[in-house]
């Protein structure tokens, strides 16, 4: 297997992983309650984010630029997934 696609399933086994976290919560406690939906949206935010990474960590080639970058993707994520999860902007995004 080639490099390439090694980390494309590293990529994909990442996400599912992090998914995984939700889907366990759910059957111990009710305060997790997501539907398929929301597993289909959190998978497409977790891969989006994961391959700008790897194509940040790809193209540039400064160790300054890419931790900043990287900074602005993950900061970027974590406020869409807060407006996402409990809506603290009240924007449409978080069905106000």
């Amino acid at each position: 297997m080639t490099l390439l696609n090694t980390r494309r399933v590293y990529l994909a086994a990442s996400t599912l992983s992090l998914l995984l976290i939700p889907l366990v919560a759910m059957q111990f406690t009710e305060d997790v309650n997501w539907s398929g939906g929301d597993f289909l949206i959190m998978g497409i935010l977790l891969l989006s984010v994961l391959c700008i990474i790897e194509l940040v960590r790809y193209y540039i080639t400064s160790g300054r630029q890419r931790t900043i970058l990287y900074l602005i993707v993950l900061i970027g994520f974590v406020l869409l997934w807060a407006e996402m999860a409990v809506g603290i902007f009240g924007s449409a995004i978080a069905g106000s």
